[in-house]
This record gives C-alpha cells, structure tokens and sequence, in this order.
C-alpha cells in the first residue's frame, strides 16, 4: 500500500509540471457531459411524519410506506444469483488472479450457480441438516468459494456465520459455541491449524472444509482429534454424485449471524434475515437510480466479507448482474490487483482515501507551480460540482488528475465510502479528482450496513444525506450532552426493515439496543440539516466526564484533529479525576520528516517522535484545528505523546473494523498518559 500511495504523489507532482502548457493551450477544447438531474428535490431530502417523535421518512416514500424489496425475483439472497444470471445474459460473475502476474480469470453466473448447487449437495451428504438449526462457519478472506459457500448455505436454509480473520482463535472458539457450529470452511493451513488448536474448547466442531491443500501433517492431527479435514474440491465432487433437492429460503429466515468486533467484552452475534438485507439493498439501488451497479460494472473485493458493508456492495452487484474481482488478500499487492482488474465500482474506507488526498497534497507542497496547478483544476472541478456536472474527461482530468485515476484501474464510475467519517475536504477533493460518483452512507451492522446515504447529484459536504426508504430515523435527547431534538439534536435512532432480529442468545444486550417500540438506538450524535440531510456530530457511547464536570466526547475531538496533514491516527484520554486532556498521537511519518528536514532538525523517526519541537509544532497544529472547529478550552489536547508505530489489528490496538480500542489504548499508554498528566500538574 505504501508503494501505491508513493506513486500517486510522485507522477502527480511530474504530471502536475509536463501539464501546465497543455492546460493553458488546450483548455478550450475541453468538453463537459450535461448535468446529472436529481431524482428529488436536493433542499428537501426527507420528509417529517407526523407525531411526537418527529421521526423522518425519504422523500421517496413520503407517505412513510417501507420499501421491501425492488425486484420480485430477488427477495431472498438465494434468488440474487438466479436474477444476476438472467439480467447479465450469462455474464462474467466471480473473478481471481491465480498469480500475481496473471490476469482476472472469471467464471460465468452459470458456472457459479452450478458450483453452489454442488457445493450445497456436498455439505448435505457429509451429514449438514437443511433449515434454519444449522449454522455454518466460514473463517477465509474473500474468494470465490467464500461467495459459493454462503450461497450454498442460503439454497438449504442454512445460516451463514463469518469467523473474522482478524479476531484471532479465542474470538473463534467463543462464536463456534455460542452458535453451535460443527462445520466450518477455512481457505488456508494456518486457520485449519487455529481452529485445530481450539478443538478442546469447542467439541461439537466436527468437520473443517478446506479451500486450499493443507499438509499431511494437519491431516493426520484432525483425525487423532476426531475431525473430518476434507477439501472443498472433494465436497463439490461429493455433490455432483449425491444431488440433492434445495430447501429454499423465505424473506423472514435467517440469512446470517454478523458479529461485531467490539472494544470490550465478547463479539455479539448480529441476527439479519434475508428480509433486512435484501430491504436494505434494495434502499439503495432505489436511492441510486440509474447511478447505481448495473450488469457492466465491475465490482474489486478487497475489504473483508465478514463484514456487513463489503456483502451489501457485493448483493447490489449480483442482483444487477454484474461482476466482482477479488484481490489477492495482500495489502501490498492491492495497487497491482486494482490496476490489473480496472473496476468500475470500489467501496472504499475513509482510512485509504485520506492516505491517497495526503499523498496528493504532500506531492504539491513546495512547488508554487504544481500548487497554483492544482488549484485552478481543483477550481473548476468544483465549479462544475456545482452544476451537477460529474466528469473524468476535461482537460484537467487529462493533465492533472489522470495519475490519481488511473491508480485505481482509470475507469471508476462509481465509489462507496462508509464505515467512519470522511472529512469534508478529502471528499470534495475525491469527487474532483476522480471524476465519478461518490456515495457516503451511515449506518452499522445493526442495521444491515447503511440507514442514510448521501443522492447522487448532491455534491454538498458535511452530511451522510437523508434516511434510506427502507427505514425511519428520529433523533431523541440526551440531556447531558446538552443534545435535543425539539433543536433538531439527539442519538440516532433508527426504525425499519433493515432493522437486526436481536443479539444471538442475548436478549439482555439486544434490550439495551432495541426498545419497546423497536427503534435501535445507535449511539451516535447527529443534527437534521436545513435540506433533511443528517449531519454525525458526536458519540454517545465513548463519553466521560472531567473532573470540573464537563462532559467529553473523544471521538469527535479525534475527528478534528485526524485532518491535520500531520496526524495519522489519534487517541484522546481523560478521566473525571483530571481537568484536562491528553493525546497519543501516530505522526503521518513522511510529512513529518519533511517538516523537519525543511527546519533542519535530525535524527531516526523514533528520535524525530521523541522530539520536543515537533511535538510543539504538531500540538499547536491540532490545536488551530479545534479551535476554528469550535472546540472549548476544555476540549482540547493539553499535551501528547508521539508514538512512532501505527495502531494495528495485529498490535491489538484496532478492531477488524479499524475502530480505535480504547481500554487497550489506556493500558497499553498508561505509563506516557501518567507522564503527561505529571507535568501539567
């Protein structure tokens, strides 16, 4: 990934200067597309309904009706693969690389219809009972047998349960149990090795199917523990000479159990039906229009299945009939794997896209030419935005903004960004850039995956746009934030078919998140706008108190910061027997060594982190940022630490969804926190 961010900012610079004469020349033969038309009315984008909770409803249906589905033959996600087929014509469905110097191999929805029918026969003759008591694991990073393996669960009935390739064998082992899985699919030697190493903890496991070739050595183990290891090769040949009749799903089965990767306690098991995700899915392909996935797309898949936001990206493409290419499963061949797929539909995080702005911006800085470049193209870019004029064929795109297209594959039409706030700045910069549609949706795995999504043909910014048609949103008070609704404020709070059944075998969590009336309460701080668009404001959950009693929301501090250029990842901490707050902050390493080599300062990074001028550059920095943010005095950072290492999956500070896990963050920085605290006193 570093690879592919350094070379966005280095031909960006190069293109930046070879373009300038070309600009200045050619400008008159730049052409514009006409502009996008709206499909409702972009001041007001939803529709209060009547009553005390001042709940609002899409202006798509603005009489306060649910959408449950868009198409008749796709209302459960068995069906999505059966009307993918029938649209494309037979189209290229499920694509690979199988080297790193080879091209996408497909195969055709036929194909995969087949593979899943066998596939599905296979795991009924290796003794899997049909219907809604078997629950199916799947521990594996994206790949074709991870997509066929969850279709074969839907043609039984059965449940689909991911097992995160993040989480670890411990997270594994309590999922198994708590679900009662006895089968569970891994795609390579290391996690058959890990769920080999829980057997002890979890006995009812008696099969693991493998993807790939495992070693004899795993072979002769799974059976002295009394497991079938067989290959997946081996099940769909069992099913092609043991067919066997589909139990088929209806809309209210369930579809698949999603746990979440919580910052405390044990994951929770996310019970969605085939109803909430087809609800949701359908929301946006309505919301969408004619924007939306269609049988020409390509869809990368590179961000993991086992979450919520990359599977409704994927339903959306099976039930237009287009195509998904997955990546290799390596972070540093991603680059290569995009430019080798050239898709037209990429859902993307905010943590990839601010990396791709600060590379860009970093590769101007210095150069009043390339500044002055990229400013007039940004200018007019956003001139046209604000014509509903979306375009990747100006002459700016040619001579300034082609290198940040073409690294990621030159034919993007279409891109989803969710999961964690994106700064105004990043987003407008994006959309001018890339000269394509950009959608940002709001939700979480509670609710499918999005509740709200942004229009096409809105190029505002600060917003997650208006509820989706499959769902109702209010927002309610919370006093001691001095948040309420009668203004307009308050936690979100979502009600809808896309709405979870419940937490698995927990119904004591799932009552402190569904109420009486069935609203999920979100935990999230938002404002309705004066177009009917919600803003995200704050947190709930992560709130403290100081000890002058002023109430702390960290994260929305956090998100100010984190768009300083040189900040990569924050954590903010006090406590109630302290007045103030201090930060651990990860430096964004290569503008921070040219801050310091343009103000002669020396040494390794960790010297460079430890060092006092920095430190005081990148805390008054933040600080300017939360002051004209708005932040009071108490709100801001009083000193930080500067640690030179990313917080990581794998160093135990991020959640598979690269949430920051504060209780780990405490502990792992009490010592420097301590520190800090010390020399405020």
């Amino acid at each position: 990934m570093e690879d592919y961010l350094q070379y966005i900012g280095s031909v960006m610079g190069a293109a930046a200067i070879s373009g300038a004469a070309a600009v200045a020349t050619s400008f008159y033969m730049s052409t514009l597309p006409p502009p996008i038309t709206p499909t409702i009315d972009l001041n007001k984008q939803s529709k209060e309904l009547p009553g005390p909770d001042k709940a609002r409803t899409s202006r798509f249906y603005p009489d306060g009706k649910l959408l449950e589905y868009c198409f008749e033959d796709a209302r459960t996600l068995y069906q999505i693969m059966h009307r993918g087929a029938r649209v494309s014509e037979n189209g290229p469905c499920l694509g690979w690389r199988p080297s790193k110097d080879s091209s996408y191999t497909f195969i055709t929805y036929n194909e995969v219809l087949e593979r899943i029918k066998n596939f599905s026969a296979g795991l009924v003759h290796l003794g899997m009972k049909p219907g809604q008591e078997t629950f199916v694991g799947i521990y594996s990073r994206n790949s074709p047998e991870w997509v066929i393996t969850e279709h074969a669960c839907f043609r039984q009935s059965a449940i689909l349960v991911p097992l995160y390739d993040t989480l670890g064998p411990n997270a594994c082992s309590y999922i198994i149990n708590q679900a009662n899985i006895r089968l569970v699919v891994c795609d390579d030697e290391s996690k058959v090795k890990n769920i080999l190493n829980e057997i002890p903890n979890t006995p009812q496991l008696k099969q693991i199917i493998a993807v790939n070739k495992v070693s004899d050595t795993l072979i002769v183990k799974a059976k002295s523990l009394g497991v079938q290891l067989i290959s997946f090769t081996e099940v769909e040949e069992a099913g092609k000479l043991h067919p066997c009749q589909a139990l088929l799903p209806t809309p209210p089965n369930v579809a698949t159990i999603c746990y979440t990767s919580g910052t405390t306690g044990d994951p929770k098991g996310v019970v969605l039906t085939h109803a909430n995700i087809i609800a949701c899915s359908s929301a946006v392909i309505l919301t969408m229009g004619v924007h939306g996935p269609k049988a020409t797309d390509c869809l990368i898949s590179y961000l993991p299945l086992a979450h919520m936001f990359e599977r409704v990206c994927q339903v959306l493409v099976y039930m237009t009939g287009g195509s998904v290419g997955f990546s290799q499963g390596n972070i540093k061949l991603l680059t290569d794997d995009i430019k080798t797929l050239r898709p037209t539909f990429i859902p993307a995080v905010p943590r990839l896209l601010n990396r791709i702005y600060d590379q860009v911006q970093n590769s101007v800085t210095g150069s009043k030419l390339k500044k002055w470049i990229m400013d007039m193209a940004l200018f007019s870019k956003q001139a046209e935005l604000e014509r509903h004029i979306v375009t990747n064929r100006s002459v700016w795109d040619r001579f300034v903004f082609k290198p940040v297209q073409e690294s990621l594959g030159g034919r993007v039409r279409l891109l989803v960004t969710g999961s964690a706030p994106l700064a105004s700045n990043v987003l407008t910069f994006l959309r001018c850039a890339l000269g394509c549609t950009i959608i940002e949706g709001y939700g979480q795995t509670e609710c499918v995956a999005p509740s709200t999504m942004t229009l096409v043909g809105d190029y505002s910014v600060g917003h997650v746009g208006p509820p989706l048609p499959c769902c109702h949103v209010k927002l309610v008070d919370v006093p001691e934030m001095e948040y309420f609704a009668v203004n307009g404020q308050g936690e979100i709070c979502i009600k809808g078919l896309n709405v979870f059944q419940g937490y698995l075998k927990d119904p004591v969590k799932t009552a402190e998140t569904i109420d009486e009336e069935g609203w999920l309460h979100t935990g999230d701080i938002g404002m309705w706008m004066e177009n009917g668009a919600l803003r995200i404001v704050d947190r709930k959950k992560h709130i403290f108190k100081l000890a002058q009693g002023e109430y702390i929301a960290p994260e929305k501090i956090e998100n100010i910061y984190l768009t300083s250029q040189y900040v990569a990842q924050i954590f903010v901490y006090g406590e109630s027997l302290k007045s103030c707050l201090v930060g651990v902050i990860v430096p964004e390493e290569k503008i921070v060594k040219n801050w310091c080599k343009m103000n002669e300062i020396e040494g390794t990074w960790p010297e460079l982190c430890k060092n006092k001028e920095v430190r005081k550059m990148i805390l008054a920095d933040i600080t300017d940022l939360g002051q004209k943010a708005g932040l009071k005095s108490f709100e801001q950072i009083k000193d930080l630490y500067l640690h030179p290492e990313l917080f990581t999956i794998d160093n135990g500070l991020l959640t598979p969804t690269l949430k920051t896990k504060r209780p780990d963050c405490r502990k792992v920085f009490m010592s420097q926190i301590e520190a800090m605290y010390k020399h405020l006193v």
